[in-house]
């Protein structure tokens, strides 16, 4: 049997562990006839599974007759790729022929004799929408990893348009919580705010015991120790998952972590390191020294103000790095990531 875990981005594994309440929140909210939200955006840090909770609601949505799924390159031109992924689908092709719909100055499609080519991309899509909603058919767009860049600002917009226009169109984005954020404060964006945001938390610790139990047959504390080991970060379920299955009776799991640091380090953390401040790092260093978690100690260790540090530490909890929920105290969210700080101060 091959290794059931994966190191790869993106791509579901084998060995998944899926988020059940708020999949089903996204895909029954989209479903129902009038829906309260036409946009969700996904976000968590790298390696949460941001990419394959979208795939995974999308491939759900088409089983639905009802349910067109395409999927857009966040770093090219997203209206002008919409409208040729729409023309392009074999059910629709042909209502959009047997409407008179010639798009080819745009740079798609076919001359239709007697009608008028149009030359807007905007007015191009309305037009495929509005021949959807006769077709009733609900189209949904994912568009994986967003930044704030010139195409993704033009096609929200446009989305926005389309949404007021009440057509059957709905938005499933991923992205870093930072770019997401600088995103929707842009001034023409700010509509982006009213849509929910899903913050991907740690994995169901009992999921991952039961499956590291089933695959390893291990007993309860055992598959437990393995799982704490992860903190439910679904990229630790599988960097760990994957190096006990290729070194069973191989290594010890003292051997093993030593592997499992490293990975952890090139896949994510020193990325993660990277995009820090160095005040953000002056407080992670701290923590990972001293081991303390008290909000007010660690002020006094690093002689910050309340107010300031109360900026960076919301700032680490938006990237993902601490975890905030004790009234009083900050902890690391993940795995092992104090002792990966401890190695950028050597």
């Amino acid at each position: 049997m091959n290794n059931p875990f994966t190191l790869s981005f993106g791509k579901k594994p084998l060995q998944y562990i899926s988020r059940i309440s708020q999949t089903n929140e996204i895909i029954e909210n989209f479903n129902i006839p009038t829906p309260s939200n036409q946009i969700y955006m996904i976000t968590g840090v790298r390696g949460s599974g941001k990419t394959v909770m979208m795939a995974a609601i999308a491939s759900e949505l088409k089983k639905n007759e009802e349910w067109i799924v395409v999927e857009l390159n966040p770093t090219r031109d997203l209206l002008q790729s919409l409208a040729a992924k729409l023309y392009s689908l074999p059910e629709m092709h042909t209502h959009f022929v047997e409407a008179k719909l010639d798009f080819t100055v745009l740079g798609f499609g076919v001359s239709v004799e007697s009608a008028a080519p149009v030359t807007d991309i905007e007015s191009a899509i309305e037009l495929m929408l509005a021949e959807l909603q006769r077709k009733q058919k609900r189209l949904l767009i994912t568009v994986d990893e967003i930044t704030n860049c010139e195409y993704i600002k033009v096609f929200a917009s446009s989305f926005q348009i389309f949404m007021r226009q009440e057509y059957p169109i709905f938005l499933l984005m991923t992205g870093l919580y930072d770019n997401i954020y600088s995103l929707q404060n842009e001034d023409s964006l700010t509509f982006l705010y009213r849509a929910p945001k899903m913050i991907l938390e740690p994995l169901n610790y009992t999921a991952v015991r039961k499956h590291y139990m089933d695959i390893f047959n291990l007993d309860m504390e055992t598959a437990g120790e393995m799982t704490g080991l992860t903190k439910g970060y679904p990229f630790a379920f599988q960097v760990l998952g994957y190096l006990c299955w290729e070194n069973k009776g191989i290594k010890t799991m003292e051997e093993i972590l030593t592997e499992y640091d490293q990975y952890l380090e090139e896949y994510v953390y020193s990325k993660i390191w990277s995009e820090l401040s160095e005040l953000d790092r002056k407080i992670l260093i701290e923590m990972s020294v001293s081991g303390e978690t008290k909000v007010k100690n660690i002020r006094e260790r690093i002689e910050m103000k309340s107010e300031k540090f109360s900026i960076y530490r919301d700032r680490l909890k938006r990237k993902g790095v601490l975890d905030t929920s004790k009234y009083g105290e900050v902890s690391f969210i993940l795995p092992r990531f104090a002792e990966f700080v401890m190695t950028r101060m050597i």
